[in-house]
């Protein structure tokens, strides 16, 4: 397929934008405290597979299976260090449960060209969303400022740790070690894959690539081989870090928060246009070319749930919302140096595409970030989301997971506690079930007064009843971002 937009132009905007198993040593942001500055912390090596503490509870009967989860982990060398959190190089964890009911974990960097140039010279000097370019950084493409830190999938047997500015990093399932950098073809060698894909309940995938005003919409068979790779225009340039989809159609969103001009690191290249507004863009899967346009007040986003098509037409799908994106744009380059800049929080809401041409916008009033949904579901209608939440007071950083029943309009939710960070759950089926969140979630917090890494299932049905069963690891690691469970 001739692409529409060319290859050089997609790589040389990409590449300006952005053995041993050994324990980890932490060199903690800010203070030596065990403040919420533990979930920015070092981890200077991998981490050896480790059996994990039971502290509470048992395994539910036949639950056995992989967590994994991607996140950044290494901020820091020489004296130097990234200028955003979402700059560090990814650290893969590997949480396993037995059919026994014990835990173990290990942890990987992603070995990436972007790792061992900074390795090799004893400083940070990739550029990447928000750090600038040091002293002696190459950069010949894309892939040399990846840092295979923001989520993971699996497709076709293979483990890939992912970006959003170039190609998906291949690991080993078992071992965790990198295999090299996944391409589908020769001619989308390092071509941008968001960290956000959607997988269809029968595991086929759509992802996009984005550069400016143009996006690649990729498409991947449940066997991981690539069925098609087409580009389309967007109708405005705006930060894309997520997009969501029916059965049917792809909806991306379109936020005023627009690539305007050219200037590194990437996020100065953004400006917060509100008075355009947001956009949501519905495209037909079958064909492309196929889009409608809707208009609503201007709001900010990282994550979206899943969508769905009613009867009608109407389009329906929930995210979690911002008043502007000041978080990206400040707080998470201060949490790097230990500092806590105050930002809108993330509100749960649910957006409706209406037909006739109208979009509305009904808040769920709860602060919520990394909305989740039974998978089982993707693309049709459901009525939950899974989601983290209570922020505030002295931290940047979660402290509760929850289920928000948007039929009743109440959460189901569990407060771990101030001393407790609370990363992203994700839902995983329970034997024979088959209704909507019959099942178990699974999740990971960063225990402050432990001083270590936990590992906790919930019933989906009952969350606020507390975790069914907790372990704890030996080693603190920060906070990450994104997971998949493997079962088996």
């Amino acid at each position: 397929m001739t692409l529409s937009l060319s290859r050089r132009e997609i790589l040389s905007a990409g590449a300006m934008a952005g053995a041993a198993m050994l324990c980890p040593q932490l060199a903690l942001a800010g203070t030596g405290d065990a403040d919420w500055t533990l979930g920015v912390a070092d981890v200077e090596d991998d981490l050896a597979p480790a059996a994990m503490e039971r502290i509470h509870g048992r395994a539910p009967a036949g639950l056995a299976g992989t967590l994994y989860r991607n996140g950044p982990a290494k901020f820091r060398r020489g004296g130097t260090s990234a200028g955003h959190w979402f700059d560090g190089d990814g650290l893969m964890r590997a949480f396993r449960v037995s059919p026994d009911g014990t835990a173990s974990l290990a942890a990987r960097f992603a070995d990436t060209p972007k790792r061992r140039q900074e390795a090799r010279l004893g400083r940070m000097v990739v550029p990447g969303f928000g750090t600038n370019a040091g002293a002696g950084a190459v950069l010949g493409g894309p892939d040399d400022a990846n840092p295979a830190n923001t989520s993971v999938i699996a497709a076709g047997g293979e483990l890939l740790a992912l970006w959003e500015a170039g190609s998906a990093v291949r690991m080993d399932p078992e071992t965790l070690a990198t295999r090299g950098m996944k391409t589908w073809r020769s001619d989308l060698a390092q071509m941008p894959f968001l960290a956000h894909p959607r997988i269809e309940p029968d595991g086929r995938i759509w992802n996009l690539g984005l550069s400016g005003g143009s996006a690649l919409v990729w498409r991947i068979g449940a066997d991981g081989a690539l069925q098609a790779a087409q580009t389309i225009k967007l109708p405005r340039s705006s930060y894309i870090h997520d997009f969501t989809a029916t059965a049917r159609h792809l909806v991306i969103v379109l936020q005023p928060w627009i690539q305007d001009k050219f200037s590194l690191p990437f996020v100065d290249s953004l400006s917060w246009r509100p008075d355009q507004g947001t956009q949501v863009l519905v495209i037909d899967k079958d064909d492309l070319t196929k889009r409608r346009l809707y208009e609503l007040p201007a709001f900010s986003f990282f994550h979206l749930g899943d969508a769905w098509e009613e009867a009608d037409g109407t389009i329906r799908f929930d995210g979690c919302v911002e008043d502007n994106p000041s978080f990206g744009m400040t707080s998470a380059r201060a949490m790097i140096q230990g500092t806590y800049v105050r930002a809108p929080m993330p509100q749960l809401a649910m957006i409706a595409l209406h037909p006739a041409g109208r979009a509305t916008l009904t808040p769920a009033r709860i602060a919520a970030e990394f909305p989740r949904t039974d998978p089982r579901f993707a693309g049709t209608a459901r009525t939950r989301t899974v989601h983290v939440g209570h922020y505030g007071g002295a931290r940047p950083l979660a402290q509760s997971i929850g289920v928000w029943d948007w039929a009743r309009g109440r959460d189901d939710a569990h407060d771990f506690g101030a001393r407790q960070l609370v990363e992203e759950f994700v839902f995983v089926p329970r034997a024979g079930g088959a209704a909507e969140m019959d099942g178990y979630l699974l999740g990971t917090t960063l225990n402050l007064a432990a001083r270590a890494t936990e590992l906790h299932v919930f019933d989906a049905r009952q969350v606020a009843r507390g975790p069914l069963c907790t372990w704890r690891a030996a080693a603190a690691l920060p906070v990450s971002f994104h997971g998949t469970w493997l079962a088996g």
